[in-house]
């Protein structure tokens, strides 16, 4: 499916996911950050580079993961990332929903 996310038409699957990891860029973040209703802040950027760097090395993704990185404790990750916060930050860093997530 195409989507027009900051004024760029961007490949994404049926849940909305970037399917070209290649299409992302820091306005395309912004764009879908917004309509999860997430202001960016360096905190997130952070995470977002630290799921982007996981993704590229093929590392699979969790919440213990997540938890053992060092980047984040777990409760930051969930203000940061409300309401399913592996779900959300994997769509914003552009990367595909990790298996783990429902």
């Amino acid at each position: 499916m195409k989507k027009v996310i900051a004024n760029k038409e961007v490949d994404v699957n049926e849940e909305g996911y970037l399917v070209d990891f290649k299409q992302w860029d820091r306005e395309v973040c912004e764009c879908i950050a917004g309509e999860c209703n997430v202001v960016m802040t360096e905190k997130h950027w952070e995470v977002v580079e630290y799921l982007q760097d996981k993704h590229l090395k093929e590392e699979p993704l969790s919440i213990r993961g997540i938890k053992k990185s060092g980047v984040i404790n777990i409760k930051e990750f969930y203000a940061l990332f409300p309401g399913g916060p592996l779900k959300k930050s994997t769509l914003i860093a552009g990367i595909p929903k990790p298996k783990s997530c429902i």
